[in-house]
């Protein structure tokens, strides 16, 4: 769209429909030729009972080689990601994730390694798992790693099932999980698929936890305290080690979601706070890809107290057995132990995804513990930077800070002034930032700030970076000083227009059409 004229032209992604193989399919056309195998043909029935075969052939689509190729990389064209334009996606961590982790995950011994292969034949893999349980440990402050959850959110499922077992095992049943409005959205839920009581705690002025509101819920009902720490608001609680105190006075247990770890990584660790658990997102903090739904892990560090209720099996460190001879060097026999009566069993099947392990243990050997220290530096240096550009000038009037406070890894903005006095709102200004060449903030989270525009720059990004993201904020807002249904339109040249997300939710289309 022209701002000036208000025209607008369709960009050739939007002309060119987005269509399925299956609708480019003709019959008769192949993309390959398999050669002659050279065995015997045998026919199918006698391979396969007949009761299992399909009446009529698959309808699979039937295309070039061309058109297979041009299709996908059509398709990678009309996706945004951490390779196209800044990410700056609050409390996500879009980091650039390094191309020396993919090639080393991708090495034949890792990639082709099948989860069911013998701990015996298996030693190199066990040993990278083992080592970075201990990496894990020693960043969380806890001696016990289990990196069995697929994910964040079942690390805080695994969490609550290990509360859950611990106090069972004291004979102890409490009902309720405090959990300040400051956490990560999927705290709740999983706290209810615990089978627990969400009891909110309040914040403060300054946007950590209101220690008195904490106080006045704190009895020998509550099972755990989760805690975001710094929390959603990019705020590190100075009442860490008095809430610690508080929950473990009532015999409670405290967990501590990781997510945001990469602000703290290096300089503080959770388990010296006080924290029982802690799960770690590896796709946030150590240069996992995010997956979109997986494969991903979300490794869990546990204190001493709840270390006998972890899920089994857990890779450990023994000598081996009988006759075993560590020709490789390996530093001992890495193995899986089963052997854990109180164990709140498996979380998945086999142990995880490797590859994630591997890109993970890459990336903590590349930086050592100097340079994760000097990433989460960056990373809250970063972030402070950008949240003073964005105090200023337009920004500053339109898009206030929510809490002024020294920030970590992220921050967030109001924009209550901008919808009131421009007419547009924080939506608006994220889908007009695409446009831009940047993809949005988190919009409308969390829900205590209104209009809230939550900012996370990571340590992976350049001033130069950061500055031209400043600039493009002030631009939509210089251009909706004049026009405000520039942004009200937006965005213009994305492969697709604005969506109505709210159809979209209720009435997905989720089947080919035919």
């Amino acid at each position: 769209m022209s701002p000036s004229t208000g025209t607008i032209t369709e960009t050739p992604q939007q002309a060119d429909p987005a269509v399925t193989l299956y609708e480019k399919s003709v019959p008769g056309r192949r993309a390959a030729q398999l050669p002659p195998t050279g065995v015997e043909e045998t026919p199918i029935d006698e391979l396969i009972p007949s009761h299992l075969l399909r009446e009529v052939p698959a309808e699979l689509p039937e295309v070039s080689e061309p058109e297979i190729i041009r299709h996908y990389n059509r398709i990678s064209r009309r996706n945004f990601d951490l390779d196209t334009g800044f990410y700056p996606l609050g409390s996500c961590t879009m980091k650039y994730n390094p191309r020396l982790n993919e090639r080393v995950a991708a090495l034949p011994g890792h990639a082709r390694l099948h989860p069911a292969t013998d701990p015996a034949n298996a030693q190199g893999a066990l040993k990278l798992m083992w080592l970075l349980q201990q990496s894990l440990g020693e960043i969380c402050g806890l001696p016990h790693v289990s990196l069995q959850p697929s994910a964040g959110s079942q690390g805080e499922l695994a969490g609550l099932l290990l509360t859950r077992a611990y106090h069972a095992d004291k004979g102890r049943n409490p009902t309720k999980v405090l959990t300040p409005d400051t956490s990560h959205g999927t705290n709740p839920a999983s706290v209810s698929m615990a089978g627990y009581e969400v009891v909110k705690v309040a914040t403060n002025p300054d946007g950590g936890v209101d220690i008195e509101d904490l106080r006045s819920k704190v009895d020998e009902d509550v099972a755990c305290l989760m805690l975001t720490n710094p929390n959603t608001l990019g705020v590190f609680d100075e009442n860490i080690v008095e809430m610690a105190k508080l929950v473990h006075d009532v015999g409670g247990l405290l967990y501590y979601d990781g997510a945001n770890l990469n602000a703290i990584m290096g300089q503080a660790r959770p388990g010296d706070m006080g924290f029982d658990i802690v799960h770690v997102n590896l796709h946030k903090s150590f240069s996992q890809p995010h997956g979109g739904g997986g494969p991903g892990a979300g490794p869990i560090a546990i204190s001493e107290r709840v270390a006998p209720f972890m899920p089994r099996p857990q890779v450990i460190r023994t000598d081996g057995p009988e006759g075993w001879e560590d020709e490789y060097g390996l530093g001992g026999y890495y193995d899986l132990d089963y052997d854990r009566p109180k164990s709140i069993g498996r979380m998945r099947g086999f142990q995880g995804n490797f590859g994630v392990f591997v890109r993970s243990y890459a990336y903590i050997l590349s930086l050592g513990g100097d340079g994760l220290s000097e990433a989460s530096q960056t990373a809250v240096l970063n972030a402070n930077y950008l949240k003073k550009r964005l105090s200023e000038g337009r920004s500053g009037k339109y898009l206030p800070v929510a809490f002024e406070r020294h920030c970590m890894h992220e921050f967030v903005l109001s924009g209550a002034p901008m919808k009131k006095d421009l007419g547009i709102k924080t939506l608006d200004l994220a889908k007009r930032l695409l446009d831009f060449g940047f993809h949005p903030p988190t919009v409308y989270f969390p829900l205590l700030v209104e209009e809230a525009l939550m900012i996370e720059p990571v340590e992976t990004e350049s001033k130069e970076t950061l500055d031209l993201f400043a600039d493009a904020i002030d631009s939509i807002l210089e251009e909706a000083e004049g026009d405000p249904e520039i942004a009200r339109g937006a965005p213009y040249t994305t492969p697709v227009r604005r969506l109505d997300e709210v159809a979209a939710t209720r009435k997905p289309v989720i089947r080919q059409p035919r």
